[in-house]
């Protein structure tokens, strides 16, 4: 078969709805200034979907150095990979308060945060190593483990005596094999919201030999007490080996970064094939990026803002009987009752009558007769918009109890 017809026979689990749900369910169209209020379709909505988790998208500050820094060095600068002719002051420096605030030795900058994941785990390990990790792991990492040649385990998510039957099993693999073994798992799940286990994951190292490598995307500026990510939270930032933050988060911007012991630094930034063979990151999103730490790491009002909005969003959710699982961040999932139409059912009425955007998370992702909607609070969100929303995920939850969104198939528009 000629491969083109074989893509044409079939579209794939999500594009099999690419004709009628694109523009609406799929690559909506947010239109505006980043905010808690934007314009879809012409109709201004309350949205729940960003991750400009402390308001950083549209600070004053940020755009005036993001204008500044455009100006003055234009998007080329500088040309080529940093090994060869893309190495600026500005990038080494970002690099050195990343690490300081990080309380690692080296920091090397990643142009994609999911491209930078799975080019470590493909630099860490080898034919020999073995990996573990966390069931529940973002889609980065499972492209990282498909890189892999070697052995992989998988223990249950955050199932920490999953977890030691797990590693008693990767430490006779990597024996047999005369590797080692590199434990990953997330800080903040994106999805559920709740915390990888890493100060019982630390605790593991007494028992057995390995090394852990955080992705944190979600916990990097707004967990622990000054932003420094879930390890901070937890106080195991001495435990973590490899603490892995992009700036599409709590930095509102592009990029990310590996952070840990200066020689396995210096390995990844003269071996990442992905870093190496790639241009370099452009100087205004690396001035923007030391602008966004600065103002991460010195206004702590930023993130109280945003606790304050995560505590009445969730709390008043909790109140109401909803069920939002286990989070412990910011990451407010509320889980219903459903099945796949239903769901898009429910997301026009939000859409069209309450003028709310919210993710929507269906099967295969969750059971097939659970519905899960993602909400991502920020600091720029009011108790207002709480208040509103609140009102009308109720009404929601009594109209779908009483089979008001049933429906034989997917609605589209």
């Amino acid at each position: 078969m000629d491969i083109f017809e074989k893509i044409q026979a079939g579209e794939g689990p999500l594009g099999q709805y690419r004709k009628d749900a694109h523009g609406y369910f799929m690559f909506p169209k947010l239109e505006g200034e980043i905010s808690a209020h934007m314009t879809f379709r012409g109709k201004e909505m309350l949205v729940w979907s960003l991750n400009n988790y402390i308001g950083l998208a549209n600070h004053p500050e940020v755009r005036k150095i993001d204008g500044e820094a455009a100006v003055r060095w234009g998007l080329g600068y500088p040309m080529g990979a940093r090994m060869m002719s893309g190495q600026t002051l500005l990038h080494e420096k970002l690099e050195q308060q990343l690490a300081e605030f990080e309380q690692k030795e080296d920091a090397y900058l990643l142009n994609y945060g999911y491209q930078g994941m799975f080019s470590i785990i493909d630099n860490l390990v080898n034919r020999h190593d073995v990996i573990v990790y966390d069931a529940e792991c973002h889609a980065c990492i499972i492209d990282g483990l498909r890189l892999h040649i070697g052995k992989s385990f998988r223990y249950f998510h955050n199932d920490m005596e999953n977890l030691d039957k797990t590693l008693q099993r990767a430490t006779r693999t990597a024996e047999e094999n005369g590797g080692g073994i590199l434990l990953i798992t997330e800080g903040v799940f994106g999805m559920s919201g709740d915390l990888g286990k890493l100060d019982e994951i630390v605790q593991l190292k007494n028992k057995y030999k390995f090394r852990i490598l955080v992705d944190d995307a979600h916990g990097f500026g707004t967990m622990g007490k000054n932003g420094a990510g879930t390890s901070e939270h937890l106080d195991v930032m001495d435990g973590v080996d490899l603490y892995f933050g992009t700036f599409a988060k709590a930095m509102a911007g592009i990029g990310g970064f590996i952070s840990g012991p200066e020689t396995v630094i210096n390995y990844l930034r003269y071996n990442m094939r992905s870093q190496i063979f790639a241009k370099s990151l452009p100087m205004p999103l690396v001035e923007g990026s030391i602008k966004r730490l600065e103002l991460l790491r010195h206004h702590p009002e930023l993130r109280e803002q945003l606790w304050t909005i995560v505590h009445a969003l969730q709390q008043g959710l909790r109140n109401r009987g909803f069920d939002i699982g286990n989070t412990n961040s910011p990451v407010t999932p509320v889980f219903m009752k459903g099945q796949v139409p239903e769901a898009t059912n429910v997301i026009l009425h939000l859409r069209e009558t309450y003028n709310i955007f919210c993710s929507v998370v269906v099967y295969p992702v969750v059971p097939k007769d659970v519905i899960m909607f993602r909400l991502i609070p920020t600091a720029v969100h009011t108790l207002e918009d709480v208040e509103y929303t609140l009102k009308a995920f109720s009404e929601v939850k009594e109209n779908l109890a009483a089979g008001k969104y049933v429906g034989d198939k997917v609605r589209m528009v």
